[in-house]
């Protein structure tokens, strides 16, 4: 799902400076899920929606988030349950801010079909194929991370991994939302209009950024994890 601007924010600089503010937002520990699902929807937002950019971008957020929470340990043993709080908070972020990317993809098809216009067939089936390898991405990064420490962090990063594959993810739930909206304007394909130029990555990406911004309030707190559904804002 390419974001049609072009606006794919090159690589290693602009991932570790998302390294750096989420490992910044561990380490001060003041309300680390929100922080750091800001920061991953700011990064998600400015930068192409393939599934390897967003790869790039939950492994920089479990990489800053590690390297916060070992610095903890560094300091005390006795830490241990402040940062395994602080990691889930982290985790729960990044999985909180994948949600939302998913949330704001059926938005902007919801969007389009109110105005009796569709996206290309060729735009939701790139769309579909994306978004159906995002929870995979976000448990194998979340994997692979945990895989990476040989300290506390690792066994806490595993924990969580085993948790969100064994009771599900906010992006999980989302994810059976968004691409039954896709598979439903797939199979209207033709019967509604087409507009030229109009390509959901782009659609998604504007509305990520008013999520990020704090005008869309109201679906930020809709898909956060431990929110029931329907339960407005």
């Amino acid at each position: 799902m390419q974001n049609e601007t072009g606006n794919n924010i090159g690589g290693s600089d602009d991932t570790g400076t998302l390294e750096a503010e989420v490992r910044s937002a561990v380490e001060q520990g003041h309300d680390v899920q929100e922080m750091v699902r800001q920061l991953t929807l700011r990064r998600i937002s400015a930068r192409s929606l393939d599934i390897e950019s967003l790869r790039q971008i939950a492994s920089a957020v479990l990489r800053g988030a590690r390297a916060g929470a070992q610095k903890e340990l560094q300091q005390s043993a006795a830490q241990t349950d402040i940062t395994r709080t602080r990691l889930k908070q982290a985790v729960a972020g990044l999985d909180a801010a994948l949600a939302q990317l998913a949330e704001a993809s059926k938005l902007a098809l919801e969007e389009a079909a109110a105005r009796a216009q569709t996206f290309s067939s060729e735009d939701l089936a790139r769309a579909r194929n994306d978004l159906e390898s995002l929870e995979a991405m976000f448990l194998e990064t979340l994997q692979t991370s945990a895989s990476g420490a040989k300290d506390a962090t690792g066994e806490i990063l595993s924990d969580l991994a085993r948790h969100a594959r064994l009771y599900g993810s906010a992006v999980r739930a989302q994810l059976k939302e968004t691409l039954a909206v896709i598979t439903h304007q797939l199979g209207t394909a033709g019967r509604t209009q087409v507009v030229a130029g109009l390509h959901l990555a782009q659609a998604t990406s504007d509305l990520l950024r008013q999520i990020a911004a704090g005008v869309l309030t109201g679906l930020a707190d809709h898909v956060k994890p431990g929110h029931p559904k329907g339960n407005g804002d």
